[in-house]
């Protein structure tokens, strides 16, 4: 709608909308005559809305703002649809005119007084836009760490399972750590103990925590395979050295 007296800008309010939080616009009224304009803002919602100033006279040629603050909404709304207006009246004033010559009666409409009205629409927008994000798969099947360490599990499971093997046929028994050969089963079943709670160990957490296998727990297992196989190579020593005898 065309005016003569005041020019609005922009013509709709644009309101970021946020929950519990209040947000504020502008708006600007410019005096396009060379006389003085009073003019005065209403809104269809009240309570929603405070408005600062509501009020006020303009000198020719002058502008001012106005500033409309909406209550913190309670709620989301997910179309941001608003039927919320506002309506701002102007009319001419006499020359020299103040804030005591705004009056009720200066806005109701009577023969010979020009009193225009411009309407503007309340229009909510998004406080925080969403950047675009690349998605990414919510589920891995495991990391290049985890993958090169349950390969290092599966051979050093497989080495424990053919020295056991050899020693299960050959009849022997392994020496101790101090390289004596035992005359009891305790070195034995104290290795065989401690490789297969190992076993159940990573059975029960499965990649998750095979991952989490420090280099020392490694090293061990390196150890206990090398000992094995050294103790397999002494036995089988012995028993060819009897049989050349």
């Amino acid at each position: 709608m065309s005016s003569t007296l005041l020019r609005v800008c922009p013509s709709e309010l644009k309101i970021p909308y946020e929950v519990k939080r209040q947000r504020s616009c502008c708006m600007q009224l410019i005096n396009k005559t060379d006389k003085y304009v009073a003019f005065k803002v209403k809104t269809t919602n009240p309570r929603k809305y405070s408005v600062r100033h509501t009020c006020g006279i303009l000198l020719p040629r002058s502008s001012c703002s106005v500033t409309v603050t909406m209550q913190a909404p309670r709620d989301m709304q997910l179309d941001h649809h608003c039927k919320d207006k506002f309506l701002v009246q102007s009319a001419v004033a006499r020359d020299g005119a103040t804030m005591r010559d705004l009056v009720p009666e200066l806005f109701t409409r009577a023969p010979g007084r020009l009193i225009e009205e411009f309407k503007l629409r309340v229009v909510y927008i998004a406080a925080n836009p969403p950047s675009p994000v690349p998605e990414e798969a919510e589920e891995e099947d495991a990391s290049p760490r985890s993958e090169v360490t349950m390969g290092y599990e599966a051979k050093v499971s497989s080495a424990f399972d053919a020295a056991s093997r050899c020693m299960d046929n050959s009849g022997a028994k392994p020496s101790c750590t101090k390289g004596c050969l035992c005359s009891t089963d305790a070195c034995w079943r104290k290795s065989i103990y401690k490789r297969r709670k190992s076993e159940k160990t990573s059975a029960k957490y499965g990649t998750a925590q095979g991952s989490r296998i420090t280099s020392t727990g490694l090293l061990r297992n390196v150890c206990a395979v090398s000992l094995h196989v050294i103790c397999l190579h002494r036995t089988l020593d012995e028993a060819h050295k009897g049989l050349v005898t």
